[in-house]
């Protein structure tokens, strides 16, 4: 009996190491369901990169991120910026970069991406006049295939980021659909912002089984309660809150974005109370079920 309970502590104590072990390798925001990978995008932190990246790198690394999404340097050369990321063992998987550079230096913006470590390159705003329309979208479409093609000539991934205005309502569907019928899936990925697809009145669900593999990459980012959107790719910075309080089913997107194969998802918090919501967010996602 003294053997088979000695036994019996021993297989207890091996089991309890055993499960703290795998919640110590589990990735910081993923749980029983949501698995990812996830990354932060940087800009949500925007504010102290520009007086002290150091500091804020060693922010980004204290929550929990190994990956991260970049929109800019922040005064630091591309070579410069990847040392510190590498000392805090944070690795950049997507870049953002204005459309104009894609068109007028795609050597040097590649170059950029390739010493930053990035696989994917992409856009979040492209340049129009409002009211987006038809033939600003197929000019849109037109660009990015060039800069797409540039892109995969020099080993990288081009993506476009939504914004909200690519939804005008066009012929049985929206702007966004004729973006996507006009782009060639090989060249062009899509990055689903989900902010900027429940703003404009999408569902983003649907989105997502619409489009399937041509989402490869996401932003997470929920709208408040109660904020009734548009067509202008804008609002307030205070209208972002902790994942699972807005008006996004979560639960349902993601089951669906994993069905799908999105492979990247970054959380985006772009609120003045970002450092406050990320933790939060990130313990949203390590408990949500579906």
């Amino acid at each position: 009996m003294k053997d088979m309970k000695t036994l019996t502590i021993v297989w207890l104590c091996g089991t309890v190491a055993a499960f703290a072990a795998a919640a110590e390798q589990r990735a910081v925001g993923t749980g029983p369901s949501f698995a990812g990978p996830l990354g932060l995008q940087l800009y949500s932190l925007r504010d102290g990169f520009k007086s002290d990246v150091d500091k804020t790198l060693d922010e980004v690394k204290a929550f929990g991120f190994r990956y991260v999404e970049l929109a800019g340097t922040y005064g630091l050369s591309a070579e410069e910026f990847r040392t510190k990321l590498d000392a805090r063992g944070l690795v950049a998987i997507a870049g953002l970069f204005p459309m104009e550079r894609y068109l007028k230096d795609p050597d040097g913006l590649a170059r950029d991406a390739k010493t930053l470590g990035l696989q994917y390159v992409g856009v979040a705003w492209y340049p129009h006049q409002p009211p987006f329309d038809e033939a600003q979208c197929r000019k849109m479409a037109a660009d990015f295939n060039a800069a797409g093609r540039a892109m995969a000539e020099r080993g990288l991934k081009f993506f476009y980021h939504n914004h909200g205005y690519e939804f005008h309502p066009w012929k049985e569907g929206t702007l966004f659909d004729l973006l996507a019928s006009e782009t060639d899936p090989n060249l062009v990925a899509f990055e689903m912002d989900v902010l900027w697809t429940v703003f404009p009145g999408q569902d983003p669900v649907a989105l997502l089984r619409k489009y399937g593999r041509r989402w490869e990459l996401m932003h997470l980012k929920d709208l408040r309660e109660g904020v009734t959107g548009d067509l202008s790719g804008k609002t307030s910075v205070t209208n972002g809150v902790v994942l699972g309080t807005g008006q996004t089913d979560f639960a349902a997107l993601l089951k669906t974005a994993q069905e799908v194969g999105v492979r990247w998802y970054f959380i985006e918090d772009e609120s003045p109370t970002a450092r406050e919501q990320i933790p939060a967010s990130l313990r949203f996602l390590e408990q949500l079920r579906w």
